[in-house]
Protein backbone atom coordinates (compact mmCIF):
# COMPACT_ATOMS: atom_id res chain seq x y z
CA UNK A 1 0.00 0.00 0.00
CA UNK A 2 1.52 3.31 -1.10
CA UNK A 3 0.81 6.13 1.41
CA UNK A 4 1.94 9.67 2.09
CA UNK A 5 2.18 11.49 5.42
CA UNK A 6 0.87 15.05 5.31
CA UNK A 7 1.20 17.72 7.99
CA UNK A 8 -1.06 20.73 7.59
CA UNK A 9 -2.20 23.83 9.44
CA UNK A 10 -5.22 24.05 7.15
CA UNK A 11 -7.25 20.83 7.23
CA UNK A 12 -10.62 20.95 5.53
CA UNK A 13 -13.78 20.85 7.67
CA UNK A 14 -14.74 17.68 5.77
CA UNK A 15 -11.46 15.98 6.75
CA UNK A 16 -11.85 16.99 10.40
CA UNK A 17 -15.46 15.76 10.41
CA UNK A 18 -14.27 12.45 8.95
CA UNK A 19 -11.70 12.03 11.75
CA UNK A 20 -14.29 12.88 14.39
CA UNK A 21 -16.79 10.41 12.93
CA UNK A 22 -14.22 7.61 12.72
CA UNK A 23 -12.93 8.18 16.26
CA UNK A 24 -16.50 8.37 17.61
CA UNK A 25 -17.36 5.09 15.89
CA UNK A 26 -14.27 3.43 17.38
CA UNK A 27 -14.97 4.78 20.87
CA UNK A 28 -18.62 3.74 20.64
CA UNK A 29 -17.53 0.19 19.82
CA UNK A 30 -15.07 0.17 22.74
CA UNK A 31 -17.03 1.84 25.58
CA UNK A 32 -20.52 2.53 24.27
CA UNK A 33 -22.09 5.64 22.82
CA UNK A 34 -20.94 8.99 24.21
CA UNK A 35 -24.31 10.65 23.69
CA UNK A 36 -22.33 13.85 23.19
CA UNK A 37 -24.48 16.95 23.36
CA UNK A 38 -23.42 20.60 23.22
CA UNK A 39 -24.08 22.69 26.32
CA UNK A 40 -23.79 26.47 26.49
CA UNK A 41 -24.73 29.12 29.03
CA UNK A 42 -24.81 32.79 28.06
CA UNK A 43 -25.22 36.01 29.99
CA UNK A 44 -26.59 38.82 27.84
CA UNK A 45 -26.84 42.54 28.47
CA UNK A 46 -30.04 44.52 27.93
CA UNK A 47 -29.25 44.76 24.20
CA UNK A 48 -28.82 41.00 23.83
CA UNK A 49 -25.02 41.08 23.50
CA UNK A 50 -23.12 38.22 25.15
CA UNK A 51 -21.17 39.52 28.15
CA UNK A 52 -20.24 36.12 29.63
CA UNK A 53 -20.59 32.51 28.65
CA UNK A 54 -19.71 28.86 28.92
CA UNK A 55 -19.30 26.44 26.05
CA UNK A 56 -18.77 22.74 26.39
CA UNK A 57 -20.56 19.43 26.09
CA UNK A 58 -21.81 16.43 27.98
CA UNK A 59 -20.64 12.91 27.12
CA UNK A 60 -20.26 9.57 28.91
CA UNK A 61 -21.87 11.01 32.03
CA UNK A 62 -19.52 14.00 32.26
CA UNK A 63 -19.79 17.73 31.69
CA UNK A 64 -16.71 19.16 29.98
CA UNK A 65 -16.43 22.95 30.19
CA UNK A 66 -14.25 23.89 27.24
CA UNK A 67 -14.55 27.69 27.37
CA UNK A 68 -15.59 30.03 30.17
CA UNK A 69 -15.35 33.77 29.69
CA UNK A 70 -16.62 36.75 31.67
CA UNK A 71 -16.35 40.35 30.45
CA UNK A 72 -14.00 42.20 32.76
CA UNK A 73 -16.80 44.59 33.80
CA UNK A 74 -18.63 41.62 35.37
CA UNK A 75 -15.67 39.91 37.02
CA UNK A 76 -15.74 39.62 40.81
CA UNK A 77 -19.54 39.30 40.82
CA UNK A 78 -19.69 35.46 40.97
CA UNK A 79 -20.80 35.33 37.34
CA UNK A 80 -18.54 32.33 36.61
CA UNK A 81 -20.01 30.49 39.59
CA UNK A 82 -23.57 31.26 38.53
CA UNK A 83 -22.88 30.04 34.99
CA UNK A 84 -21.18 26.89 36.29
CA UNK A 85 -24.19 26.25 38.54
CA UNK A 86 -26.50 26.50 35.52
CA UNK A 87 -24.28 24.23 33.38
CA UNK A 88 -23.98 21.68 36.19
CA UNK A 89 -27.75 21.64 36.74
CA UNK A 90 -28.31 20.96 33.04
CA UNK A 91 -25.60 18.28 33.09
CA UNK A 92 -27.29 16.53 36.03
CA UNK A 93 -30.61 16.70 34.15
CA UNK A 94 -28.79 14.93 31.31
CA UNK A 95 -27.63 12.20 33.69
CA UNK A 96 -24.06 13.39 34.31
CA UNK A 97 -22.22 12.44 37.49
CA UNK A 98 -19.06 14.54 37.07
CA UNK A 99 -17.67 17.76 35.60
CA UNK A 100 -14.26 18.58 34.16
CA UNK A 101 -12.59 21.93 33.48
CA UNK A 102 -9.02 23.07 32.89
CA UNK A 103 -7.20 26.39 32.95
CA UNK A 104 -3.75 27.92 32.98
CA UNK A 105 -5.01 31.04 34.79
CA UNK A 106 -4.35 30.84 38.55
CA UNK A 107 -7.25 33.21 39.33
CA UNK A 108 -9.64 31.02 37.33
CA UNK A 109 -8.35 27.91 39.11
CA UNK A 110 -9.19 29.57 42.44
CA UNK A 111 -12.70 30.39 41.20
CA UNK A 112 -13.24 26.78 40.14
CA UNK A 113 -11.95 25.46 43.47
CA UNK A 114 -14.37 27.78 45.32
CA UNK A 115 -17.07 26.24 43.13
CA UNK A 116 -16.16 22.78 44.45
CA UNK A 117 -13.77 21.59 41.73
CA UNK A 118 -10.69 19.68 42.87
CA UNK A 119 -7.38 19.62 40.98
CA UNK A 120 -6.35 16.18 39.74
CA UNK A 121 -3.54 16.99 37.35
CA UNK A 122 -1.07 19.69 36.41
CA UNK A 123 0.83 20.16 33.17
CA UNK A 124 3.82 22.45 33.86
CA UNK A 125 4.90 25.10 31.34
CA UNK A 126 1.64 25.07 29.38
CA UNK A 127 2.18 27.82 28.37
CA UNK A 128 5.78 28.43 29.41
CA UNK A 129 5.84 30.03 32.85
CA UNK A 130 2.34 28.81 33.73
CA UNK A 131 0.82 25.47 34.60
CA UNK A 132 -2.33 24.04 33.07
CA UNK A 133 -4.48 22.72 35.91
CA UNK A 134 -7.14 20.06 35.37
CA UNK A 135 -10.02 20.06 37.86
CA UNK A 136 -13.02 17.81 38.42
CA UNK A 137 -16.18 17.88 40.47
CA UNK A 138 -18.63 15.17 41.49
CA UNK A 139 -22.13 16.26 40.57
CA UNK A 140 -25.14 15.50 42.74
CA UNK A 141 -27.50 13.21 40.88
Amino acid sequence: MNMTLETTADPSPKELAFLGERLSAFNDSEVGPANRKVLAVFVRDKHGAVVAGISGYTAWGWLYVQWLWVDERLRGQRMAGRMLDAAEQEAVARGCHGALIDTFNPKAANVYERQGYQPFGVLPDFPVGRARVFLQKKLST
